[in-house]
Order: structure tokens, then C-alpha cells, then sequence
């Protein structure tokens, strides 16, 4: 069963942690999302729209539950779903993800779970509510769910807002 936006329209955080053991579909693939971080707007410093609102960062201040996809280092795109108000600027990055159709692996790395999906920026602005073939479904409950802080980033690292958990 899919979403309706009041269970984006939260606090970016909450999202974050609810998002593990739900069921993201792209295409052909499925996979149960096991580790998630949130960035949340103006007042997050590493956060894409903490400057405010830039071609880059403009869909983030859109209506929760749309698809949010950047491209980083010149070669890795990252999915993220933006989450509260519109508005306010926050979005959860999509960090892994244990597929359910085949191959049947483990894509633990937004950018590895992008280029294995083959999601680019193509698919930013999307509503995962609505659309056909790229969306957020019910999953499964996951055990032993953790808060830690965020990783590969430089500013507000003390924040435990990465959420991750184990499939077993």
C-alpha cells in the first residue's frame, strides 16, 4: 500500500527513522530500505537548502513525497524524498537498500543504490505518491533500528539523524 503525504509532511527526522523497512519500487526493482539520513532546510548547515532556495536545492522546498535526485562529484547520483511542509526544505536521503528481486543483493551507499536502480536526475521532482513506477510502499518491520550520526559530510556531524537497520 502506498503513502499519502501526511506521512511525508512530518518532521524530517521522524521520516527518516520511519522510512527503514518500507518498500521502495523503481521500475522492475524492489529493495527494503535499511539506512536513511535527514537533512532538514535553513537550519541544517549540511543541508543542500541551508543557503536557501538555488536550482539545485528548489525542489527540496516542494510538497512532501517528491523524489529529490543530485548528482555529486561528477559521477554519483543520490535519491532523496522531500519531507515537511512545503516550504520548509527538508528531504531524507535514501543511503541502502536490500533489493528483493534480483539480483538479491545488498546496495548499502546512496550512490551504488542510484547507479545499480539507474536513477539520475531524470527522476527529480517525481511524486512517489502517484506515480506508476517509482514509489514508497508499506515494507517490513526491521529489528534493532539505530541513530547515529551522519557520514560523508563536513558540517553538523554531532546530529544523530542516520538511521539504519538489519534485516535479520
Amino acid at each position: 500500500m502506498k503513502h499519502d503525504h501526511s506521512f511525508f509532511n512530518r518532521y524530517c527526522v521522524d521520516v527518516a527513522r520511519d522510512l527503514i523497512g518500507k518498500t521502495l519500487v523503481f521500475g522492475t526493482h524492489q529493495g527494503i530500505i535499511t539506512e536513511t539520513e535527514a537533512y532538514r532546510g535553513m537550519d541544517d548547515p549540511a543541508s543542500h537548502a541551508y543557503r536557501g532556495i538555488t536550482p539545485r536545492s528548489a525542489v527540496m522546498f516542494g510538497r512532501p513525497g517528491t523524489s529529490y535526485v543530485y548528482f555529486i562529484y561528477g559521477m554519483y547520483h543520490c535519491l532523496n524524498v522531500v519531507t515537511e511542509a512545503e516550504g520548509s526544505a527538508s528531504a531524507v536521503l535514501i543511503r541502502g537498500l536490500k533489493l528483493t528481486t534480483a539480483p538479491f543483493t545488498h546496495l548499502n551507499g546512496p550512490g551504488k543504490l542510484c547507479r545499480h536502480l539507474e536513477i539520475t536526475t531524470e527522476h527529480s521532482g517525481l511524486d512517489l505518491l502517484t506515480h506508476d513506477s517509482f514509489y514508497i510502499t508499506t515494507g517490513i518491520p526491521l529489528k534493532n533500528i539505530e541513530a547515529t550520526p551522519r557520514i560523508g559530510i563536513k558540517k553538523a556531524t554531532e546530529k544523530l539523524w542516520r538511521f539504519t537497520g538489519d534485516l535479520k
